[in-house]
């Protein structure tokens, strides 16, 4: 069974630091793009940024460049971001994907058209001003 499972959410001040992972089973993360999106309260949902795993390419949107950083092991099946200097307008859940396709995550993550393979559960960041 393929499954994605987000963690370390949670409550933080402005300013602060969290760090989210996305354990994958059932499928194995080396030939997969993986990307992190979250949706705040009443809002679409945003894609903040993918890695390839083939090729190593990254992407962030603008919201969020300089302050996160997406990583992945793919000797753990896990990928990660780090999220420096919150502000409250990150505050959201935060939802992990992957996919075969790098070209289509791309696409997913910056114009929010087409869907990723997979889905993982979402994990909530709060972040108090």
């Amino acid at each position: 069974e393929v499954q994605l499972q987000a963690s370390g959410g949670g409550l933080v001040q402005a300013g602060g630091s969290l760090r989210l992972s996305c354990a994958a089973s059932g499928f194995s993360f080396d030939y997969y793009a993986v990307a992190w999106f979250r949706q705040a309260p009443g809002k679409e949902r945003e894609g903040v940024s993918m890695i390839s795993n083939t090729d190593g390419h990254t992407y962030y949107a603008d919201s969020v460049k300089g302050r996160f950083t997406i990583s992945s092991d793919n000797a753990k099946n896990t990928m990660y971001l780090q999220m420096n200097r919150l502000k409250p307008e990150d505050t959201a859940v935060y939802y992990c994907a992957a996919d075969r396709s790098a070209q289509k995550t791309i696409v997913v993550v910056t114009q929010g058209i087409y869907d990723m393979d997979y889905w993982g559960n979402g994990t909530q960041v709060t972040v108090s001003s």
